[in-house]
């Protein structure tokens, strides 16, 4: 049996320790960069502040749901904590069981770690379009199974098995499945990376 590193929201496991990413210098940077206390950061998360210390010394991974909630916690979005980790490798494979979290009734699993100029997560099961993501650079959703519903620019695309939808930099957006199965892969160009203009 593996070892799990523990939530810190009840003594609940939280993700994978071997498999989860490790992102405790992006957050202990970008809390310091906020000002902000690990009481603070506990308090705006729902997190404890022995669970949040151990994410930030990476002796605990957290799962992509408390990543999230981190995230919110300190304004930024999980796919710019996992972005500025401290992580780098040119080859990794992630396997299909790799660590994955749950958030409102969707398995959330990065394809990629580490910082890279992509990143990619694969999103399996519900997903509302209850928030709006911008990005600074492009982003290309995928369909693998199911079926979505994006709304990119004021329009509403409905996307089916196969299809892509790419959105270049700067388009607020936000998608929902539409009924059951879905499977999404959202591959972005990376928040550090400098797009210039040609």
């Amino acid at each position: 049996m593996e070892a799990r590193a523990p939530r810190g929201d009840g003594g609940k496991q939280d993700g994978d320790e071997g498999r989860a990413p490790r992102v405790g210098a992006a957050v202990r940077r970008r809390r310091r960069s906020l000002d902000l206390t690990l009481a603070e950061v506990a308090e705006r998360s729902g997190l404890s502040s022995p669970f949040l210390s151990q994410i930030e010394n990476d002796r605990a991974r957290p799962s992509m749901r408390s990543l999230q909630r981190i995230a919110d916690a300190l304004d930024t979005t999980a796919v710019r904590l996992l972005a500025a980790s401290d992580e780098t490798r040119t080859v990794d494979v992630v396997r299909a069981g790799d660590d994955s979290g749950l958030r409102d009734g969707a398995r959330v699993r990065p394809v990629v770690r580490g910082r890279h100029q992509v990143h990619a997560l694969e999103f399996t099961g519900e997903h509302d379009a209850d928030r709006e993501f911008l990005h600074r650079n492009d982003e290309l959703l995928y369909v693998a199974d199911g079926a979505v519903e994006v709304e990119a620019e004021g329009r509403v695309h409905r996307l089916g098995r196969g299809d892509t939808l790419l959105m270049s930099g700067g388009v607020r957006h936000r998608w929902r499945t539409v009924g059951t199965g879905a499977r999404v892969l959202v591959v972005a160009v990376a928040d550090h990376v400098e797009v210039l203009e040609p």
